[in-house]
């Protein structure tokens, strides 16, 4: 049971990379914003994976997911931030 769940990690780690690696540059700051709900699942399913399961794989595994989803998450928020930032308006500008 352990190998399939390794095998299914290495899986998504695999097509993750391949998928984001094809995303055109612009595209990236707002796939990344939109990517924070979906790590926040995945922060959940993480946590019932890693709490819930004796076998320390899984565990460990579990952990990971955890750090690697909070990671992204905290990343996506600083980057919809600073990009949010762009449109402000800097001080003593005038309004056209």
């Amino acid at each position: 049971m352990s190998t399939e769940i390794l095998f299914i990690f290495l899986l998504a780690m695999f097509l993750g990379i391949e998928l984001i690696s094809k995303v055109p540059s612009q595209l990236h700051t707002p796939l990344m914003s939109g990517s924070n709900a979906i790590s926040g699942i995945t922060i959940v399913g993480a946590i019932l994976a890693a709490g819930t399961s004796s076998d320390s794989l899984r565990i460990i595994l579990g952990t990971l997911a955890v750090a690697f989803a909070a990671i992204n998450v905290f990343g996506g928020y600083i980057v919809t931030d600073r990009m949010l930032g762009m449109f402000k308006k800097k001080q003593g500008e005038v309004q056209k």
